[in-house]
């Protein structure tokens, strides 16, 4: 994802500095029989790299835009946050993201990254540096998932103290007032800032096919840069990862110019030094 957003010029439109590439290792397909998940000593190690990456960035006033894989790069944003201190999540994404080893059928990290990024999960993802958990659930605001559908209440669907503003809810009120509520929130809270997650199979299909886990339904391409650019124009806001676009679903690369054009926009306005 990072290779092909870099190809269809993301640098330049944002006219942003490139912090270079975290090189991750070589994926094992491989479940850890102690910790039940796929990759996990590996996803361990890549989540230090790249949070001594993102920590460094922040430490010289930069707004970290970190191009993704899949969702569990989440573990080294959050991990660089919690060295800095307390920070809120913006979680933007087509699913909660809160399955555990215990439900997840894959135990692929990258369904249980909110889990294990709010320490729910085995101590070998959650508490690396004894930092358990890099985001509190108060601080955490799950954003536009269809999936738990609407009146799920199992472990898998977000619970208090965890925020979560569902598609249906954005629906019924709006973008602008969904929002606006959600970034208060935040923006609001006793923490040092906050931090943005999209994966963009939060946007509707016909939008954005080139996801390796779409569901029907989801926000337009407006109503994502809508809530990007109340987001990002906060004061509070720290830095952003977008995830999860599949360039082998999408020889055409017109996923890829959908994003950089969508970034382009939510930056347009903004000053920061990206």
């Amino acid at each position: 994802m990072a290779g092909a957003l870099r190809a269809h010029g993301v640098v330049k439109r944002l006219q942003a500095e490139d912090a270079g590439v975290v090189v991750p290792p070589a994926y094992s397909p491989a479940i850890d029989p102690a910790v039940k998940v796929r990759n996990a000593t590996a996803i361990r190690n890549y989540s230090l790299q790249l949070a001594g990456r993102i920590e460094e960035l922040l430490g010289q006033g930069k707004f970290p835009l970190v191009l993704g894989g899949d969702c569990s790069i989440l573990l080294g944003s959050a991990l660089a946050l919690r060295k800095r201190g307390r920070y809120g999540l913006l979680f933007v994404d087509g699913h909660a993201d809160l399955l555990t080893p215990a439900n997840s059928q894959s135990k692929g990290a990258a369904g249980m990254d909110l889990a294990l990024a709010t320490g729910l999960g085995p101590e070998l993802l959650t508490n690396i540096e004894g930092r358990k958990p890099y985001i509190q659930p108060e601080d955490t605001i799950v954003f536009g998932y269809r999936q738990p559908p609407p009146g799920d209440t199992s472990p898998v669907a977000p619970q208090p103290p965890m925020g979560a503003i569902p598609f249906h809810s954005i629906q019924r009120d709006g973008i602008a007032e969904s929002a606006r509520k959600a970034v208060t929130r935040l923006a609001s809270a006793p923490t040092q800032g906050f931090w943005i997650h999209v994966d963009v199979d939060v946007l509707n299909t016909e939008s954005m096919p080139a996801v390796d886990s779409p569901e029907t339904g989801g926000m337009t391409l407006q109503e994502l840069s809508t809530l990007l650019k109340t987001a990002v124009h906060s004061d509070r806001c720290a830095g952003m990862e977008i995830t999860i676009y599949d360039p082998t679903l999408d020889p055409a690369g017109r996923g890829a110019d959908l994003i950089v054009n969508l970034l382009a926009e939510v930056f347009s306005t903004d000053r920061r030094e990206a």
